[in-house]
């Protein structure tokens, strides 16, 4: 796509802290356009039925593959990850051809017709219809996937769609948009853009319903926007998942899966666990083991290959982690391993940070971190657990950790957060197709996009009815007599 637009916006790389790239906003009157020929194209692609779309999307998926290298490098240089942008690779094109396999059927099983249970002269038939154009506003922290986790299922359902992707983290869409073109079906109701702020707001003007995922104050600013058009919005937004270990929990397990909860990708995935709350008797020897566990992680600088700790892809997040810290280590907690972000070879690392002496009036234990920081507090019972764990704006996720199932499940229940891990953390992404959950309070809004729902959000539901006898005739219908 030609631009008109003037202006460019440069994109720093996470690992080097050099600005190597930069993107240029389609003009307002381009995006327009391109989304008038997406519109026009999407009645022929409703028509041509699940099992068409199915094979379209089958041949994408074998595109993405042969750009794997390609999508590796640049999810790497978006996120300054190594092993994990292959991984992600890998996951979105299975998720692609999952999806592709799974659709026709669910689409098939959502289908209803009958007689109607209160006229009996009365049959119904329903129809779905999807939402012709579908925008998504995707972010910086997982880039390829979070670009693509709700456009599949909205291809599949017949929409056309069209992704903004993150201006912090957009080399990725370059061999995306490659894959999109070698299959010219898909090109006509499928685009990525690279922009920022002021794309997102027009395209909010440009679509028919919008998939965000990203900060709950952005998300705010979404919502209503979305709602002064009345289309329908699904917000993924923030978390402050708590992780509970009880007196029964293994030392070991429940140190590991913290840990892995807590820093993995540096903290940067919206269900990290982000607080810990451990039975005041087996504090102390948690603390310790989950401490030393921390110390023995490293950094993956110089060789982005080796280690276990990127960059902060933002170098904005690093400086939000820091004053995090700042405040909590001024209201009396302690560090006992980590400390604040570092700057090597011009990124932005933080090592894994684990803090004790934690309160919550601090900023650390109620707000979003999104950085490797594991602050642990000690609770005296369940209700005590239970109580602090749900002691949040937030509702996204959670974990318990305990001496048996039963017991994980059963605290596990009380917990108010859409995706609850039972002796782990961090399992959503295990049963993303499977099962359906929600976001509870700020932590996002509408539909899964998990499970079934994730399809079927994306059409307007219509039912066909006929009167299967004549019409009832005005001049027959009276009122009843009044009562003496």
């Amino acid at each position: 796509m030609s631009h008109s637009a003037t202006h460019t916006i440069p994109v720093r790389n996470p690992r080097t802290g050099q600005y190597d790239y930069e993107i240029v906003p389609p003009a307002p009157d381009e995006l327009s356009s391109l989304c008038a020929g997406l519109r026009a194209a999407q009645a022929h692609w409703e028509d041509i039925g699940p099992q068409a779309r199915a094979a379209v999307m089958l041949r994408w998926a074998d595109a993405l593959q042969e750009r794997g290298d390609a999508l590796i490098a640049a999810e790497s240089a978006d996120t300054g990850r190594f092993r994990l942008s292959r991984e992600i690779v890998d996951i979105t094109i299975a998720g692609v051809r999952d999806w592709a396999r799974r659709a026709p059927a669910l689409l098939a099983g959502a289908a209803r017709s009958g007689q109607s249970s209160i006229w009996p002269n009365v049959s119904f038939e329903s129809q779905l219809r999807p939402y012709t154009l579908v925008g998504a506003i995707s972010p910086w922290n997982h880039p390829l996937f979070l670009s693509t986790v709700d456009a599949i299922p909205a291809l599949l359902a017949g929409c056309a769609v069209i992704v903004k992707c993150s201006e912090i983290a957009p080399r990725f869409s370059d061999p995306v948009m490659d894959a999109v073109r070698a299959v010219p079906e898909l090109a006509q109701v499928f685009a990525l853009i690279q922009g920022g702020a002021q794309t997102g707001s027009q395209l909010i003007e440009e679509v028919d319903m919008l998939c965000f995922t990203g900060s709950v104050p952005t998300g705010r600013k979404i919502a209503e926007h979305c709602a002064r058009r009345f289309i329908p919005v699904f917000l993924e937004l923030g978390g402050k998942d708590a992780a509970i270990v009880t007196a029964s929990a293994d030392l070991e397990r429940a140190c590991q899966a913290v840990l892995r909860g807590g820093v993995f990708a540096t903290g940067q995935i919206c269900h990290a666990i982000e607080r810990v709350y451990v039975q005041r008797d087996i504090y102390e020897p948690f603390v310790e083991r989950l401490a030393e566990a921390a110390s023995r992680l490293t950094l993956s600088y110089p060789d982005a290959s080796r280690g276990h700790i990127g960059p902060f892809i933002m170098e904005r997040q690093a400086a939000i982690v820091d004053q995090q810290i700042d405040d909590a280590l001024a209201r009396g907690a302690r560090i006992l391993t980590g400390g604040k972000s570092e700057r090597h070879g011009g990124g932005v690392y933080m090592r894994p940070t684990v803090m004790v002496d934690v309160t919550h009036d601090m900023a650390i234990m109620v707000e979003e971190t999104f950085g490797p920081v594991i602050p642990v507090m000690p609770y005296d019972d369940e209700e005590d657990a239970v109580r602090m764990a749900n002691l949040s704006h937030f509702g996204l996720s959670g974990a318990v950790i305990a001496g048996s199932q039963e017991e994980a499940r059963r605290i596990g229940m009380r917990l108010d957060a859409g995706g609850i891990s039972l002796q782990d953390t961090t399992l959503t992404m295990a049963i993303t197709r499977d099962a359906e959950k929600s976001s509870f309070r700020l932590s996002g809004m509408g539909e899964s996009r998990m499970g079934p729902s994730a399809i079927m959000r994306y059409f307007r539901r219509k039912v066909l009815m006929t009167n299967t006898t004549q019409p009832a005739e005005m001049l027959s219908i009276h009122e009843d007599p009044p009562a003496h």
